[in-house]
């Protein structure tokens, strides 16, 4: 690896293996930079399968916590980082609500009831790349209600994959102003995309 100071890297430009081959070497700069590109992803992810904002938001936590600490759990062999990415946060997703039904009927099942463990979805999804597409649908359209002062800060921030104070100084704006509004257009895309995603399970 080679011996380059974290400033002199322009992140944004990294492709996801990249990223992650830095992560491995504790690289929180690279870290900081696959979190925004994939965060909203990862989010809309759990919530399609928890049905709950504030338990997808812990499951983003746990899930981007689990890449720092273990970033060798990805391959980069083994197929892109997305496909991997959005393979552990479905199966993640699946355990949650397995086990939340598990506790919920615990206490009536019978013992073969008890026993019983749905099978898990492989990991090689072949339809997800259809799914990647409706969660990118999905995500636009939470996008579009947004203020447009907050929807263009979120889109360079978490698509774009700029810093805060790199979007400072690309709009001229104040650092202050650009995390405001980077904190309430985030509440307000969360907010717009869990309707959708019940009005979808109906």
């Amino acid at each position: 690896m080679p011996d380059v100071s974290p400033e002199e890297i322009a992140y944004s430009g990294l492709d996801d293996e990249e990223l992650m081959e830095r992560i491995r070497y504790r690289d929180l700069k690279a870290f900081q930079a696959l979190y925004r590109r994939y965060t909203a992803l990862v989010y809309s992810t759990c919530l399609r399968v928890v049905r709950d904002p504030h338990i997808a938001e812990d499951m983003v936590q746990e899930i981007f916590l689990r890449i720092w600490r273990k970033p060798e759990s990805y391959v980069n062999q083994r197929g892109r980082f997305l496909t991997w990415l959005i393979s552990v946060t479905r199966n993640r997703a699946v355990d949650e609500v397995r086990s939340r039904n598990r506790r919920l009927r615990h206490e009536s099942a019978s013992p073969a009831e008890q026993d019983f463990q749905p099978p898990a979805p492989p990991a090689d999804d072949p339809a997800l790349s259809a799914e990647l597409a409706d969660q990118r649908r999905l995500i636009l359209g939470a996008l579009a209600v947004i203020p447009s002062e907050q929807r263009e800060i979120i889109q360079l921030a978490y698509f774009g994959g700029l810093t805060q104070q790199e979007i400072a100084e690309r709009l001229g704006q104040p650092l202050g102003t650009v995390k405001t509004r980077i904190r309430l257009g985030m509440q307000k895309l969360r907010a717009a995309l869990t309707p959708q995603l019940r009005w979808e399970d109906r």
